[in-house]
Order: C-alpha cells, then structure tokens, then sequence
C-alpha cells in the first residue's frame, strides 16, 4: 500500500464484510483489514486479528475465553430467553473449564485416531451410497444440486450411522442444522435467533426421544455408548448429553458438507489439479488441506479476554471481545507463499481451520477421512461434471458454504 492510499476504518470493513455482497466474497475485504495489521485494535473495545500465529496463539491461550454463558451474560443481554444459545452453551464448544474439560474427556475418546481408523469401511460405503446417488438423478442430464444430494448426504450420513440416527430421518435434518447455524452469526437484533431457536427446540427433541429409545433398546451405536458412560458414571446430566449430541451432529454435518462442496468446487474450477485429485491417491490430502485453508468452512472465531493481558504488544483489556478471522489467517503471507493461489502441493499447510488447543475439532480426522474418500470417488465416476452457473454461498460469514452447486455430469 502506498503512502497516499488512506485505510478502511475497520468497523467500516466490517460492516461491508457482513453485508450479503462481502459473504459471497470475503477476502478482499480481509485483506483490507490486515492492511492495520495482524493485530487491529478499534478503540480499545473490540479486537480483530488477521494474522496466521496470532490466531494460533489466540486459539491456545487460556487467558481467551470461549463464548460460555458467563460471557454471553455480559455480550448478549437477552439470550437466555433463546432456546438456540441456551442449548449452545451446554455444549463443549461454547464452554470454559471446568465444564469444557469435562465434556471433551467424556466425548474425546469416541473419536481417537484407533476408532477413526476403524469407521473406514462405513466411510467408504457412504460414499459410494453419494456417488451413486448423484449418479443416477445426473444419468439422462438432468442438473444436479451437489449439496443435498452429495455433499450433505455424506456428511449426514457418515455422522448419522455414527449416532444411530435412522436414515429415513437424515433429510430432515438439512433444513434444522442450517438454521442452527444462523445462531453463530453476529446479530443487531435478537429476534435475528428465532430461526434457530425452533430449529434447536426441534432438534431437542428428537435427541431427548432417540436418548430414550437408545436407553431402553441399546445398539453398537455411539449415542447408546455415551449413555451406558453417563449412566454408569454421572459425569454428565442428561441435559448436557444431549446438548453435546446434537452439538456432533450440527458440527458434523455442516462444516464437513462446506469442505465437500468446496472441494467439488475447487476441482472443477481448476481441472488439472482435480484430474491429479482424481487420478492419483496420494493427492488427496494435500487437495483436502489446501481446501481447508483456501476456502475455509468456519471463517471466523470469538474469543474474550478474562483478564488484562498484552496481545503481541496490543494492551487487551478483560470483557474485550477479539475476532479471530480464521480465513485471513489462512491466507497470511508471512505464513504462506502465494496465499491466493490455490496450491495443494503446499508444503508445511498448517489451515487453522479445525480451531486449536483444548477447542481443536473432535471430528477432524473422520471430516478428512470422509473428503480423501468421496470427493475423489465423485470425480472418478463423473469424469466429465461440470459446474452449471456461478456457484453462490449462503448469506453466512461465521459458517460459510454453498447454498447450492449445480453440476451437470456429463
């Protein structure tokens, strides 16, 4: 930037980054706010980071704080009449130890690396049951939507099987988990979580039911697991059990279905990269990594400061709230050469898009499992699919995806 170009006030940015046109294309507008730097600090009262290792160090350090009750006490007047946040914040994401410590040693052993390893013929069958699907709707060349007939069948599926959720219920869920998810949005009005309010109270629901029916009627399912443990050791209140199950499902669900979609996309839209994707084994997971650093599915954190603290030489003063943007840290340059190029042969790709520290994702080893086998799967059977139109995003920038991506396949 020369010395005569003036910068974006970042409140200014901000507020064009959550307007419908800065969700579809951010990352113009993330670079204009790193031009403050890697630590943007607005009067003292908010704080936006934008580079790769203080994001990193922000995602560790126990001195932030997760969005927990307490904070939203102080952050949200009001939410605890919104049954979404209510049940978010009984739930290991949105906590604070000791409850967070407590939950992710209850559920944490469920997704260690021996039993990810072992869902491997359950994650290839649900792929194959995708690839098929889309197969057969695209077969007379018929436009196919990718989301719900690919992306979030896998991922619902996968998750589903998981928790013993029957099939017949998975589409269902599509419209209940989206909604979920604009409760994550930042907010002006708090009528804006009513969508997600009865979505939750729905969701809810079928988990208190199914809870029941898996206590009287066990299967080899996690959901009976977690309750044989619950039971047995009354680390957690029923409450609690539910409010983390249907954590994993949304969490399972969305963000998984967001990296598939943009996977398909990324593919296409650069066809010898998707044709070593397709052709050659051993690229997937550098394909799988780039994508999640390139086009991340969550874009952005929160985290509060406990206490008074310095921040890479920014004085922090506690109940002050820090944005992490996830997706400009995915693209710094101080970190990576050539950010804004898609390269899946990156070496040393460290994306930060799975969190870090005690919030590092659960389900991030089975989220990539998943995308190494069916997005290659796809492109193997559908050689000659193709993109119809310009693909679009939801109006989210917290939980950004694809709303929809036609294809056409060949």
């Amino acid at each position: 930037m020369s010395p005569t170009e003036i910068l974006a006030d970042p409140l200014d940015v901000m507020a064009r980054l959550l307007a419908p046109e800065g969700k579809q294309n951010p990352y113009p507008l993330y670079e204009e706010m790193r031009a403050h730097g890697p630590v943007v600090d607005v009067g003292g009262v908010h704080v936006f980071v934008t580079g790769h290792a203080e994001c990193a160090r922000a995602l560790r350090d126990p001195d932030l704080l997760s969005t927990d009750a307490a904070v939203q006490d102080v952050k949200l007047p009001g939410w605890r009449d919104h049954s979404s946040w209510y049940w978010l914040t009984k739930n290991m994401l949105f906590s604070n130890d000791p409850d967070h410590e407590r939950f992710r040693r209850f559920f944490g052993s469920a997704f260690a690396a021996r039993s990810v390893a072992a869902w491997q013929p359950m994650v290839e069958r649900r792929a194959e049951d995708a690839v098929r699907n889309v197969a057969a709707l695209g077969a007379s060349g018929e436009t196919v939507d990718l989301v719900p007939e690919f992306t979030f069948r896998m991922a619902t599926g996968v998750i589903g099987e998981l928790l013993g959720i029957p099939d017949e219920d998975h589409a269902g869920l599509r419209t209940i988990v989206g909604d979920i998810t604009l409760a994550l949005e930042p907010i002006g009005d708090l009528a804006q979580l009513v969508p997600g309010d009865g979505a939750m109270d729905r969701l809810a629901e079928y988990f208190q039911e199914l809870v029941a029916r898996r206590r009287a009627t066990p299967g080899p399912d996690l959901t009976s697991m977690f309750i044989k443990a619950r039971d047995a050791g009354g680390e957690l209140t029923d409450e609690e059990l539910v409010a983390n199950l249907m954590l994993l499902l949304v969490a399972a669900a969305e963000a998984p279905q967001d990296l598939l979609s943009n996977m398909v996309r990324l593919a296409l839209e650069h066809p010898a990269k998707g044709a070593e994707l397709r052709d050659v084994p051993q690229a997937a997971a550098g394909f799988v990594e780039e994508a999640l650093r390139y086009d991340p599915a969550v874009q952005a954190l929160n985290r509060v400061a406990s206490r008074d603290l310095e921040f890479f030489g920014v004085k922090v003063a506690a109940g002050v709230p820090l944005t992490l943007l996830i997706a400009a840290g995915n693209r710094d340059p101080r970190r990576f050469s050539e950010p804004h190029v898609f390269d899946p042969s990156r070496e040393d790709n460290q994306p930060l898009t799975f969190s870090g520290g005690m919030h590092y994702c659960l389900g991030a080893a089975l989220a990539r499992m998943s995308a190494e086998t069916a997005v290659p799967r796809l492109l193997s059977r559908l050689p000659d699919m193709a993109l119809v139109g310009t693909p679009t995003f939801r109006n989210q920038i917290v939980q950004r995806g694809h709303d929809r991506l036609l294809v056409t396949t060949g």
